[in-house]
């Protein structure tokens, strides 16, 4: 008897059963009876009317129709679609009770019930209980395997079923084709599809030719497109694809005038093709060629061709059409909302992204991964720790799974944010870390100054045999450039040298911009003269640390030699060569280099060049021009540059433009303590006292205090900081002992000289 309590989700099927039953008419005989039953459940079925087919069966049971062999496969295929899976189980209970367990069908669709379901050892109980099996139950357990990504278990079970003489079908073929990712399997079921007979069949013949695409088989997959009597727009398709996933775009290009001679016109599927290959190559022109064939062939967009169309026009930068489509897009998914927030990242927008990603949850939808992975390297962007902890949080609220580089970008942002110790808690707390994540904490122990521990975290990687590659290797260099540390810079360098880390223009330049600021100019040189090409970065490198060392004759005569390359100049360059002429007062030179960026170059100065015009201008005296200069080209206030001139103003006793730049500053930025102190300063230099006395009384009625002078050393890997007349310093009373001894003993020891030389002096007037 079907013993079956309905569950809430089912009981449609019984509050219209009657109805059903009144519309089904009353045949004459049982048989005449369960056939039109079955007929009506099998037409339900093909139209995908799967709740019909339940009811069907109801009205079916109440009628005392009996049910036969060919009643219980569409009501299975039912219960699968609708996850019935407690109704699908008790059907499987009549089956067995009606002795029908043993039929091919039948069984075949129990396999696949219980497949969809995940349950796999139940669907294979049910194949192994089969006591005469057919193609069918064969295929569709050879299929489930498959789909699973058991290959070797598909093939297993291929291999016995050919052993035990049943011959496959095209759809056995097709079932194995499904979970295949290796050409040595593709190449086997040609062979089989060529020795039974197969070569004909269309879909299967496409579906080999997609799959040695996909297996980077092209050769393969040329063949037997070019092999095949009859194709279709699949076809061309499968080899479009092929084509295009190794980004060959003059054979993706001439397949598609081949296809139109032919008489096909490429659809939508085609031009994604071609559009992959853009996105891949960033050809921005190709790409807008597509959207433009795309727009007038009056296509509907599906969701990875605007995904794709949006991904390029990021990768281009053209933000402003990405964010059109994105706004336009009617079918967002995870995957768009992904690629929006990556790309908007990417393009150093991190703002634009975290405001996507509001409105993304304001939608609904729920974010992966990739998406947090994303919003993280956006905080970091930002520097916003707060907000990156939120998310954070909201992550471990949510008990989201978060994949090894989700992880990189939490250890990134922390590390930015400058909060060490929650970035190595998270480091430390991976189950699984890789070379991204090594970098992201050595990088950010090192950017922070913590030099010694990014070294430590440097040998910890290297004893857990993960080979450090160049970005490593650039991290710790630039750590020690920001230090001044040029003993653990040197270090490095023999490590690249024997490590064979060279030649790499990121690790050589570099070491070359390290020496440069750590005073060992002569290094530098070494370096930048052993590299087998330089770029602009390594010349703005070198060029920089002579200016900034007081070496400006030498930094022209390397801006000389850099202008003989025919190496294209960009802002920087200009940026390093006019800051050497600044620094050491070449006055002319600099003036014909300004002059020059937008005479010679077409290079439109930006506000830090102009900026180190004033500068130039401030050195050499010309404080007016300097400040005609500042009017000109800046239209909003920079309070740097006013500082620049203010400074000249008191070196030069330019009192009146003094005071004006010094009411300009203060009316900017009235609660900054260095600028009125800037402002005392100047009125000293031209004896004006009472003007300090007013500034210093204005400055201490605000409750303002200016940050001390301070400098540091680094002993052991431990950065120690001295202020100017503060004895806050832990151990001030050790040191100024120290220095005491340390006075005497020169003062003994300059006596000592003195004697010496007296004594010496009276020897030679005596001979």
């Amino acid at each position: 008897m079907f013993k079956y309590k309905p569950k809430p989700h089912s009981l449609f099927i019984l509050t219209a059963q009657k109805r059903f039953v009144a519309l089904l008419p009353h045949p004459p005989s049982s048989s005449a009876t369960t056939h039109s039953y079955n007929a009506l459940i099998n037409r339900h079925s093909t139209q995908g009317a799967h709740r019909q087919v339940l009811i069907t069966y109801t009205s079916m049971l109440n009628a005392n129709i009996p049910s036969d062999a060919y009643t219980f496969p569409s009501l299975l295929k039912a219960c699968s679609f609708l996850n019935l899976f407690h109704l699908g189980n008790s059907l499987h209970q009549r089956v067995i009770v009606n002795g029908l367990s043993t039929d091919s069908y039948i069984a075949s669709s129990l396999i696949n019930f219980y497949v969809k379901f995940g349950y796999n050892d139940v669907a294979r109980k049910v194949f192994d209980f089969m006591p005469e099996r057919n193609v069918v139950p064969w295929t569709t357990v050879i299929g489930c395997y498959s789909k699973m990504g058991d290959v070797r278990e598909a093939f297993s079970l291929f291999r016995q079923m050919r052993y035990e003489g049943i011959q496959p079908s095209s759809v056995t073929l097709l079932s194995l084709l499904f979970g295949v990712s290796e050409v040595p399997y593709v190449q086997c079921l040609h062979g089989c599809a060529i020795f039974y007979g197969f070569m004909s069949d269309l879909n299967l013949l496409n579906s080999m030719v997609n799959l040695y695409g996909k297996c980077g088989s092209i050769e393969d997959c040329r063949k037997l497109f070019e092999f095949m009597d009859r194709r279709d727009v699949v076809s061309w398709n499968s080899l479009l694809s092929a084509y295009a996933q190794i980004g060959d775009l003059c054979e993706v290009l001439l397949l598609l005038k081949r296809m139109k001679l032919q008489g096909l016109e490429p659809g939508l599927q085609a031009f994604g093709s071609v559009l992959s290959v853009a996105v891949s190559t960033g050809d921005m022109r190709l790409g807008r060629l597509v959207h433009g064939q795309i727009l007038r062939g009056g296509f509907v967009l599906d969701a990875h061709i605007e995904t794709s169309f949006i991904v390029m026009y990021l990768k281009g930068g053209n933000i402003n059409v990405a964010f059109k489509m994105f706004e336009r897009s009617l079918d967002k998914d995870v995957v768009l909302w992904t690629a929006m927030i990556s790309g908007l990242v990417q393009n150093e927008n991190a703002d634009k992204a975290l405001a996507v990603f509001d409105q993304m949850f304001k939608f609904g939808m729920k974010p992966s991964t990739e998406t947090m992975a994303s919003v993280i390297t956006a905080c970091a962007q930002l520097g916003a720790f707060n907000l990156g902890k939120s998310i954070h949080g909201y992550i471990l609220r949510q008990k989201l799974s978060l994949d090894t580089a989700a992880h990189n970008s939490l250890v990134t942002m922390y590390a930015k944010c400058g909060h060490l110790d929650q970035s190595y808690i998270v480091f430390d707390r991976m189950s699984k870390r890789d070379l991204v994540s090594w970098n992201a904490i050595v990088a950010g122990y090192a950017q922070n100054g913590c030099v010694y521990k990014a070294f430590s975290l440097f040998n910890e990687m290297r004893s857990c045999h993960q080979t450090p590659d160049s970005i490593t290797i650039v991290s710790l260099v630039q750590g020690c450039a920001s230090t001044g540390q040029l003993h653990p810079g040197k270090w490095i360098h023999g490590f690249v040298i024997r490590n064979g880390l060279r030649p790499c223009i990121l690790v050589d330049t570099s070491l070359v911009d390290m020496y440069c600021k750590c005073g060992d100019l002569d290094s530098a040189q070494r370096c930048f003269n052993l590299m087998p090409s330089q770029d602009l970065v390594s010349w703005s490198a070198i060029i920089a640390g002579y200016g900034y060392h007081g070496k400006g004759e030498t930094a022209l005569r390397l801006y000389s030699k850099f202008l003989e390359t025919r190496i294209k100049p960009n802002h920087v360059i200009f940026l390093s060569i006019l800051s050497s002429c600044s620094h050491n007062g070449l006055i002319d030179q600099g003036l014909n280099i300004y002059e020059s960026m937008t005479r010679d170059f077409g290079f439109v100065p930006n506000l830090e060049h102009h900026a180190c015009m004033v500068d130039l201008l401030c050195r050499a005296g010309k404080v007016e021009e300097a400040y005609n200069l500042y009017k000109r080209m800046f239209s909003d206030p920079v309070l740097d540059v006013l500082g620049i001139i203010l400074d000249a103003c008191r070196a030069n006793g330019n009192k009146e433009l003094g005071d004006i730049i010094a009411n300009d500053i203060i009316k900017l930025r009235p609660m900054s303590a260095g600028n009125y102190v800037q402002l005392a300063h100047c009125y000293a230099s031209i004896n004006k006292w009472e003007g300090v006395g007013e500034v210093w009384t204005h400055m201490r009625s605000l409750g303002l205090r200016k940050i001390p002078g301070w400098s540091f050393i680094d002993i052991h890997g431990t950065i120690t900081t001295f202020f100017t007349d503060h004895n806050s310093h832990p151990q001030f009373l050790e040191i100024v002992n120290t220095m005491t001894i340390l006075r005497e003993e020169m003062n003994k020891m300059e006596e000592v000289d003195l004697n010496f030389e007296s004594n010496h002096t009276h020897y030679y007037n005596i001979c």
